[in-house]
């Protein structure tokens, strides 16, 4: 039942903002969508289209949130004032009360912020959908930025995730491409990254292991964590000072080179994939900035790192394959990689996947960005990957998003950028550097712990490993784990159809409260 309120809640909000009015202008005639607005007539609309849909995401809560922030780096595909008004749910969201962000402090860290630091200022410098942003000064003089979790936070993304989940369990029954998509697993990583970004401290290791890997860059600076005043729900770091990269004239006026800025900003992406598989996975603007202090000056700050994504050396080694054949335009090399992975069915025929791969990348090749979009490039492979039954690896839904993130921002610095040029010379030079023997050792003395414990046992275990082979498994466990999977699929059948059921009725209970409330308060 939680799972039908928290719906019919959602279907409340956005009719009190009047998104279905939205919805119903862009899809229908003019006659049809006056007449729609003549029948809830007593709703006063009298914002802009795009403030009600920025304030409907925010009161739906941080997962709308998200997806706001998510649009708003694309302003190719939006309106001019939807772009600006999304852009705010970066770094202004509406904050809370600064009396909470001191409570939460007192209660993580066990001591008041007027006493724990030489001084703390109130007023929020900036508010996101988890968390807010206050300065400090510690007591030995350092500047300091301190972020708290929003109070109840949990709670919240529990009860979307959950709804996401039933969702995600019904498209993959009832909608022919779910199973393919594999849905569930898509939500799972989801559902894995913000219980990891609720996490401060998580995201404080992350700003570490960042700031490790990009140790002396001439690109990137990663602010210090001050882990003495760090704790689940509060974490301190070192205060930097900068421009948004989403402020060009601002960026102008201090004479930057933005042509630079955007192949640095592609360049530390690639770092990050390809040299450290471990990236930034939440790059909307509001994270980025570009430091205006003397020590580092015009380089790259990468901040809010609650989402970070990592890749093992299969997907690297995939991913690079397939990049540098894009390229050089091999198609033929990337569908045989496709099917070599296993993402595309062994009775693929190469020579047909890739005709359809050529069909969708040719168009963009030596295009500026300004002239071609990577969404419309993803579509089209999506469309491909239906037709060969191709699967979603749940894995890259980070990378994925990413890439689209690093497009949009890319945009905004140089339209002219080419990516492909930009980037074919770093994934050229890191496939170079992957047989190299030096690494080949390296790896080698990582692993050698593991060889020296695995090596003594190492006929035993060859013994164990005939034995069982030779004896086989019993015949009756095979039939009973056949029978018990046979069991576990009705039933989750079952649970599935039970639970479209309910929210059937729950969606048509929730359309004629809403109409009869408001009604009565129209007449009353």
């Amino acid at each position: 039942m939680r799972k039908i309120w928290r719906l019919i809640s959602i279907f409340f909000i956005m009719f009190r903002y009047g998104l279905d009015d939205m919805a119903v202008s862009y899809l229908f005639s003019n006659g049809i969508a006056a007449f729609y607005r003549k029948l809830f007539f007593w709703r006063g609309l009298s914002r802009s289209a795009a403030e009600r849909f920025r304030r409907a995401l925010e009161e739906l809560g941080p997962i709308f949130i998200k997806l706001g922030q998510v649009l708003s780096t694309r302003r190719d595909l939006l309106p001019e004032d939807f772009a600006d008004e999304l852009a705010r749910l970066q770094d202004q969201v509406a904050p809370f009360d600064a009396d909470l962000a001191a409570d939460q402090i007192t209660k993580s860290l066990g001591t008041p912020p007027e006493t724990l630091f030489a001084s703390f200022d109130r007023k929020p410098i900036a508010s996101a959908s988890i968390a807010q942003v206050h300065f400090a000064v510690l007591k030995d003089g350092r500047k300091a930025a301190v972020k708290i979790l929003r109070p109840d936070i949990l709670p919240r993304i529990e009860r979307d995730i959950e709804l996401m989940y039933a969702f995600a369990a019904l498209g993959e029954k009832y909608w022919q491409d779910g199973r393919r998509l594999r849905l569930t697993e898509v939500v799972q990583e989801f559902d894995h990254s913000l219980h990891n970004e609720v996490d401060l401290l998580c995201e404080a290791a992350n700003y570490s292991q960042l700031r490790r890997n990009f140790a002396g860059s001439d690109k990137l600076v990663v602010p210090e964590i001050y882990w003495e005043y760090c704790a689940t729900e509060v974490i301190t770091m070192e205060r930097m000072e900068g421009i948004p990269i989403s402020q060009i004239d601002r960026l102008q006026e201090k004479d930057f080179d933005l042509k630079k800025l955007s192949q640095n900003g592609v360049d530390i992406f690639l770092t990050q994939v390809f040299d450290h598989a471990f990236f930034h996975a939440d790059m909307h603007p509001g994270n980025i900035l570009i430091s205006t202090m003397p020590e580092s000056w015009g380089k790259f700050i990468a901040l809010d790192l609650g989402i970070v994504g990592m890749l093992d050396d299969l997907d690297r080694e995939y991913l690079s394959k397939n990049f540098i054949a894009f390229f050089r335009r091999d198609y033929h090399l990337v569908a045989q990689t496709h099917i070599e992975c296993g993402w595309a069915p062994p009775e693929t025929r190469a020579v047909e996947l890739e005709a359809a791969i050529r069909t969708c990348c040719e168009p963009v090749f030596d295009r500026p960005l300004k002239d071609f979009s990577f969404g419309l490039v993803l579509m089209r492979l999506f469309q491909t990957s239906r037709r060969f039954n191709i699967e979603i690896q749940p894995q890259l839904i980070l990378l994925q998003k990413t890439m689209l993130n690093i497009e949009g921002l890319g945009r905004q610095l140089d339209p002219d950028l080419d990516l492909w040029k930009t980037a074919k010379p770093f994934l050229e030079n890191w496939m170079k550097r992957q047989p190299d023997i030096r690494s080949l050792i390296q790896r080698i003395k990582m692993e050698s712990i593991s060889y020296s414990r695995i090596l003594p046992r190492l006929p035993l275990l060859i013994q164990q490993a005939l034995e069982k082979n030779a004896l086989g498994a019993p015949q009756t466990d095979r039939q009973t784990k056949l029978l018990e999977e046979l069991i576990d699929r009705q039933n989750q059948r079952q649970k599935s159809l039970h639970q479209f059921a309910w929210l059937a009725i729950g969606i048509g209970t929730g359309a004629v409260l809403m109409y009869f409330v408001h009604l009565y308060g129209f007449l009353g």
